[in-house]
């Protein structure tokens, strides 16, 4: 996102639009913010009148018609809103140290981002990467077959290795395995190294109930409890009935944010309660 940040930034004159407070219901939290020039817009703080409003006074600063950097909007009946809270919003011209600073939180908030990776590209592979690339999650896919890894999205991270299980280290802490290459062995044998750690989010692997007990049994022959309490197996869930990749892709992707959003959550209250 940096990256078109900066093509968004190199284009000319823009006003930054930043939400500083809020009361009440809004359709996003302070801090968000967009970017506005003559022609075009990037990213947005919530859509609807609201945004109109901002960016239709962010253009008539770019065309020196004001020079009013502060907007308190009332999100009511007013301007044809429902959210009932009421939003403060910040006009700032984009100077060269203002861009500096939007590229360096940019990337600071990427840094931060939760990691994925996806073991396996193929249809379903490629169907999260392309899915997940969307959201803020930071994605890698890691296979075996060169061929396999053409046609990703370019902020997709791509691995070309003959052991993925050994990537399985690689994974940040609250990050999350999606396991769903071409081989069984190999899924049980990544599986495996991932449930060894217990500081992932989420571990998903692809397959059946059928899969799901030949995996114990194998964990039990190499001298794991067998136990496959942290497995997400099936993955996706089991009540659409849908095996085409998008749809299996849509599901995991819902799947896997809500697990890393879980893990955050429990990790900031343990960390609270450790500071007691």
């Amino acid at each position: 996102m940096s990256q078109t940040l900066t093509a968004f930034l190199s284009e000319g004159p823009a006003i930054l639009v930043e939400i500083e407070a809020v009361k009440g219901s809004s359709p996003r939290e302070a801090g968000t913010f967009m970017l506005v020039s003559a022609t075009r817009i990037w990213e947005t703080i919530g859509g609807g009148q609201f945004e109109y409003m901002a960016i239709d006074h962010a253009r008539a600063i770019l065309d020196g018609r004001t020079e009013i950097d502060v907007l308190d909007i009332p999100l009511g009946p007013e301007i044809g809103q429902c959210c009932g809270g009421r939003t403060l919003l910040r006009f700032t011209k984009v100077t060269e140290a203002v861009a500096d600073a939007l590229i360096t939180r940019m990337r600071k908030a990427e840094d931060q981002q939760p990691a994925v990776f996806i073991f396996g590209a193929g249809h379903v592979g490629k169907a999260l990467a392309n899915s997940l690339s969307l959201l803020p999650v930071s994605v890698s896919v890691i296979e075996t077959r060169r061929e396999e890894l053409i046609g990703l999205p370019g902020t997709v991270s791509t691995h070309l290795t003959p052991m993925p299980e050994a990537m399985v280290k690689d994974i940040p802490a609250g990050g999350a395995a999606i396991i769903v290459t071409h081989d069984h062995a190999l899924d049980f044998l990544i599986a495996k190294e991932a449930l060894a750690r217990d500081d992932l989010a989420y571990v998903g692997m692809i397959g059946s109930k059928t899969k799901r007990a030949t995996f114990a049994n194998w964990l039990a022959r190499e001298g794991h409890d067998g136990t496959l309490d942290n497995l997400v197996m099936p993955i996706g869930g089991t009540l659409v009935k849908d095996k085409r990749p998008a749809i299996i892709a849509a599901l995991v992707t819902s799947e896997v944010l809500h697990a890393i959003q879980r893990f955050a959550a429990l990790a900031q209250v343990q960390s609270g309660s450790a500071l007691r």
